[in-house]
């Protein structure tokens, strides 16, 4: 996996010079006790930093603007433990762009009924000096995560894990870089977009090269290297012959190693982080890359079929967002194939010509060599494997002419109910939320592709949340989706974002 920054997150508290310095002296306390907590419970995948309260202008403004400049901030949880006069918060919001999380909580979990007095209360006003900055964020039209309750809370901390994953995605996305193999599908519409406005909201690199450039890094692979990458694949996989002649089938897993081999080295020298290909375009390729694509996925990289750029990056910046969860089950790119309708027992059958992910596998993996009608070569290598059940998330980024948005279906993936011996590719099954009578109706209502970037490991609100802080359209599909209030959804948002 190709590892992000040693990322960190800022507390900041905001407090006053009105109550003391025995006062003040208690809140840097208090939330120093806050980040220790956090920093020890185990529940975080990043470190939170403390900071000195912040009782002024002049410091909200030096340490935000400090958070812009430090590479290793990825955003910043504010609390106001007492009551904070927000205009003195005005020029700090205003220059800092960093993702911004407000932690709504109070150092007490219980009133001190017996105890409390005047003191206590004028020191412990959370209730309602989170209220008086919340209000100018929300005058400011400052996109914020709001996460409400007890620090100590498990659900809160969770809550906050989870917001951290969103703004890693916030700050990784300006620094993906695509590599289109060629263009995408001829006529195909859903998997096209504008690349400038892309790169204006999301921050991505969009280029192309010709495929025979690419070509010769994979030529240029020696012998040996190749050999060693196919012992690599004879011992970490099943070999399914199925009547090929062993040493012709060896030769074909050959390529692949060929071309995952050459194609890492060329995303590693120019610096991408995602690549698409398409099979009407292979140039000097012997076979349309298959294992070569599902590994390069496996080691953290982007990948969508037919030149599709928007999921190539959306896989990419999902692999970031869950890099390093504990139990990971996986992030692939997916295609939405055939349905069973049989009544109880709806769902879709998920795969592509060749790749997904095999992060995403359940039990054995192994390698088939298969003849594949489109691309006109020899034929390819790829891993089979059926994936893992249990919640997920499919994701579509569309370009609707004068905006993005994000489709985000909760779906649960389950066991295919026989094997389908005579299908050589990677499956996943699963039925979208509500139904896939209802799911299906509003991923087409909303204009979802047939490609998807599918995740175990992320959350629709954490999505959701990834939306708004780029500034763009989500519409959610999940337990709750009625066709009637979503049409209403859409109407809505062609408006508000229009």
């Amino acid at each position: 996996m190709q590892e992000t920054k040693n990322y960190k997150f800022w507390f900041c508290t905001g407090s006053q010079d009105l109550y003391g310095d025995e006062c003040l002296k208690n809140v840097a306390e208090h939330s120093k006790k806050i980040v220790e907590v956090f920093n020890a419970s185990g529940k975080l995948p990043f470190e939170v930093v403390w900071k000195p309260t912040l009782i002024d202008q002049a410091s909200i403004r030096k340490t935000f603007n400090e958070a812009n400049n430090d590479e290793e901030c990825a955003g910043i949880i504010t609390w106001m433990h007492t009551f904070s006069p927000a205009k003195m918060w005005i020029i700090g919001l205003q220059e800092y762009h960093k993702p911004l999380c407000h932690l709504h909580t109070q150092f007490n979990e219980e009133i001190p009924y017996d105890t409390i007095d005047m003191d206590f209360m004028n020191e412990n006003q959370s209730a309602h000096g989170d209220r008086e900055y919340g209000h100018i964020v929300s005058r400011m039209g400052i996109e914020r995560k709001i996460i409400v309750g007890h620090f100590a809370n498990e659900k809160v901390q969770e809550k906050l894990a989870g917001w951290m994953r969103t703004a890693i995605g916030v700050m990784e996305s300006s620094h993906i870089r695509v590599v289109r193999i060629a263009d995408n599908m001829r006529n195909v519409a859903v998997t096209e977009g504008d690349k400038v406005e892309a790169q204006i909201k999301f921050g991505w690199e969009i280029d192309a090269y010709p495929v025979n450039e690419i070509v010769e890094y994979v030529n240029a692979v020696s012998k040996s290297d190749i050999d060693a990458l196919v012992e690599e694949y004879y011992s970490k996989y099943e070999i399914l012959l199925e009547g090929r002649d062993e040493a012709e089938f060896r030769e074909h897993v050959a390529v692949q190693a060929g071309i995952e081999i050459g194609f890492e080295k060329f995303l590693t020298e120019k610096n991408y982080q995602a690549i698409v290909t398409h099979f009407g375009d292979l140039g000097g390729l012997k076979q349309l890359p298959g294992l070569a694509i599902q590994r390069l996925m496996e080691k953290g990289y982007g990948f969508g079929g037919e030149g599709d750029w928007k999921t190539a990056a959306m896989v990419r910046l999902m692999k970031l967002m869950s890099a390093n969860t504990p139990n990971a089950k996986g992030t692939s790119f997916m295609e939405d194939y055939t349905y069973n309708l049989v009544p109880g027992k709806e769902g879709i059958l998920q795969a592509h010509m060749l790749e997904v992910c095999p992060t995403v596998a359940d039990g054995p993996i192994a390698i088939k060599c298969q003849p594949l009608s489109m691309g006109d070569r020899e034929d390819p290598t790829r891993l089979v494997f059926t994936s893992k059940t249990g919640p997920a998330v499919a994701t579509s980024l569309i370009d609707l002419g004068n905006r993005f948005r994000l489709i985000i279906n909760a779906v649960d993936c389950k066991k295919c109910e026989k094997p389908m011996p005579k299908l050589p590719v990677a499956t996943a099954f699963w039925t979208p939320q509500p139904s896939l009578e209802v799911g299906a109706e509003a991923w087409i209502l909303a204009g979802g592709a047939h490609h998807t970037a599918f995740s175990y490991d992320l959350t629709v609100e954490q999505m959701e949340d990834w939306a708004a802080a780029m500034g763009i359209e989500s519409v959610v599909i999940d337990n709750s989706t009625t066709i009637r209030d979503f049409k209403n959804t859409l109407r809505w948002n062609s408006i508000a974002f229009k």
